[in-house]
């Protein structure tokens, strides 16, 4: 086994949460009418808190699931430390969950900065997907539509909840 295909999962679950909540925080923010700096404040919250968090969460997860192995005299050799597994998620949910954000940073007319994000979304869900068959050996086109589905989805309902919110609240 390759040292790609044993942190793939670390991989591609740390950028598919990182691109996904960062759009989620977009979107939330483009459905109540938000303005930029809002969501810049907010992204890069969400990218520090949630990558953190991510990275401890997956290091905790396998670091229980060792302890509970040794408990029960299992002892299954890992290629390496829950704790590499941990910053593999924390470095993909980050570097991944900032290109949603890279349109706010410029100046481009708030009138199509959420359009540019939106772009940038679909296109990095569909990269991450697809590149996924470097280790999977699935067809990249649908493992890259499998992605940008789910990132879609996901997308979809945190617009609604701004937009529901704004609605209700005014």
């Amino acid at each position: 086994m390759s040292r790609t295909s044993f942190y793939i999962g670390d991989l591609v679950l740390g950028a598919n949460d990182g691109i996904i909540t960062s759009f989620a925080v977009i979107s939330g923010a483009a459905g109540a009418g938000l303005p930029a700096f809002v969501v810049i404040v907010l992204g890069l919250a969400n990218l520090v808190a949630d990558g953190i968090s991510m990275g401890l969460s997956n290091y905790l997860s396998l670091e229980s699931m060792k302890e509970a192995e040794e408990m029960v005299g299992v002892s299954e050799k890992r290629l390496d430390h829950p704790s590499k597994h941990g910053l593999a998620t924390a470095f993909a949910f980050s570097s991944a969950g900032i290109l949603p954000l890279i349109p706010y940073f410029f100046n481009i007319s708030p009138s199509t900065q959420f359009f540019v994000a939106i772009a940038a979304t679909a296109i990095s869900l569909f990269a991450v997907g697809a590149s996924r068959t470097i280790v999977t050996g699935a067809h990249w086109f649908r493992s890259g539509m499998e992605m940008l589905l789910v990132g879609g989805f996901a997308a979809l309902a945190a617009y609604s909840v701004g937009a529901a919110v704004k609605a209700y609240l005014g």
